[in-house]
């Protein structure tokens, strides 16, 4: 199956994956999370996230393919995955094609459904799935 295009996981799914969840006959995914958000990366982040602000990525994109190249599914998100996660997603995917051609096929290059913000609703109770979730940040009346 070819990986050419982007595609988009659910906060379902990309939770199963992170806990290592397979249905029959299929292997554990090795995967990565590059999450672009800026200033609004506070409040919580899903474990072993690479976090490159929006605002550098463009000058860390070649750095990231390389680091990634071994890597057969790479998730993007920013906060809500309508902006700044997708684009750095296409971004990602044109320097890869243009970088590392032989990899066409072999690296699936997806965007989290609803951002940090619809997996962080879902999983902000279990430490497996997010970190450094502060209450605070996401419920006005806390303060």
């Amino acid at each position: 199956m070819p990986f050419d295009s982007l595609t988009w996981i659910e906060p379902s799914k990309l939770g199963d994956f992170i806990k290592g969840v397979r249905g029959p006959k299929k292997p554990l995914i090795d995967y990565a999370i590059v999450d672009v958000r800026d200033a609004d990366f506070i409040g919580g982040n899903i474990p072993h996230c690479i976090h490159i602000p929006s605002s550098e990525f463009a000058q860390s994109v070649d750095e990231l393919v390389e680091r990634l190249k071994d890597v057969p599914l790479v998730v993007f998100h920013c906060f809500l995955s309508q902006q700044r996660g997708p684009k750095a997603a296409r971004v990602f995917l044109e320097a890869r094609v243009e970088k590392l051609p032989d990899l066409a096929g072999k690296q699936e290059i997806t965007i989290l459904r609803g951002g940090f913000s619809e997996f962080q609703h879902f999983y902000k109770g279990d430490p497996e799935l997010v970190e450094n979730w502060d209450a605070s940040v996401w419920d006005p009346s806390i303060l």
